[in-house]
């Protein structure tokens, strides 16, 4: 795969967020700056296990913030590239250099973020490929389940493995939960309430546990509707009857789904399938900063 260039997207204020990451790092005294001292030196950025390479924007600004250089090897440090690493082997995807007390400064928050964003990636690229190779054209999207002050990490390590990032926020797209339908009184309501505020330009999205309120959400004018927590039967049964109905509404089906589980999910009236493991439950890619001596 050519590399994923979604670096555009990062939000302006990305040098406050990595700024505050390096401040929780080290609130304080650096000791161990101290000890290493200001010489300029070389490290090796080294991957260790395989994985989705993802984060390369993070890893080279949270660098570049202490005064280091990155230069990465392109041949293989490629974003959004499957990087196999044999057991016991290492790849070497970039050199950094800098006054070593800033090299260690900044390593284990660099290491940190590209480490996740890399965990993100590599299972949306599991899911979104599993999917693909079953003949289902839809999405395959995480959730709000995100880390709090790390949600852009890991939204972009969806995107760079194929993944959809669903709403980013609260404000980005109405979703009206069961707390929402209980405080306001009724489906129909809290649909029609929120389409006062959301006008035309924002889609609205009703969580439904059954047939009955998918039903009533769309008449309501809702876009989408949120299958949650059926099982694979009544959820395929379910979503056939609502689309003969509301072929223009989608349907998302999420709870509980995993990658092992989702194609008892897949078909023809499911256009979303959601998994908020792909940001809960991840495995770190392997990655080390090695000073050269």
């Amino acid at each position: 795969m050519s590399e994923s260039d979604f670096s555009a997207l990062l939000p302006q204020d990305l040098d406050q967020i990595l700024h505050g990451w390096l401040r929780d790092d080290m609130p304080s005294f650096d000791v161990g700056g101290l000890v290493v001292g200001k010489d300029k030196k070389e490290a090796h950025l080294l991957m260790k296990s395989s994985g989705v390479f993802a984060g390369k924007p993070f890893f080279q600004r949270v660098l570049e913030l202490v005064g280091c250089t990155v230069e990465w090897d392109n041949a293989v440090a490629k974003e959004g590239s499957y990087i196999e690493v044999e057991s016991g082997n290492k790849i070497c995807l970039a050199t950094v250099t800098g006054p070593v007390y800033k090299l260690l400064r900044a390593e284990r928050t660099a290491l940190n973020t590209l480490s996740r964003c890399s965990g993100v990636a590599t299972l949306s690229r599991e899911a979104a490929e599993r999917a693909k190779s079953l003949g289902w054209n839809g999405y395959v999207a995480g959730t709000r389940k995100t880390t709090p002050g790390f949600r852009v990490v890991e939204k972009y390590g969806l995107l760079v493995g194929g993944a959809a990032t669903h709403r980013l926020d609260l404000s980005q797209m109405v979703m009206l939960k069961d707390n929402h339908i209980w405080a306001c009184g009724s489906i129909t309501k809290a649909v029609e309430l929120a389409r006062t505020a959301a006008g035309f330009s924002q889609k609205i999205e009703v969580e439904c546990q059954n047939l009955d309120e998918a039903l009533e959400a769309a008449a309501a004018g809702a876009d989408i509707v949120m299958l949650d927590n059926f099982g694979p039967q009544q959820l395929r049964k379910d979503a056939a009857i609502f689309k003969e109905k509301y072929p223009q509404v989608l349907v998302e089906a999420s709870g509980g789904i995993t990658t092992e589980t989702m194609p008892q999910y897949l078909c023809d009236h499911v256009d979303v399938i959601s998994q908020g493991k792909l940001t809960q439950g991840y495995s770190c890619v392997d990655f080390s900063l090695k000073i050269k001596q």
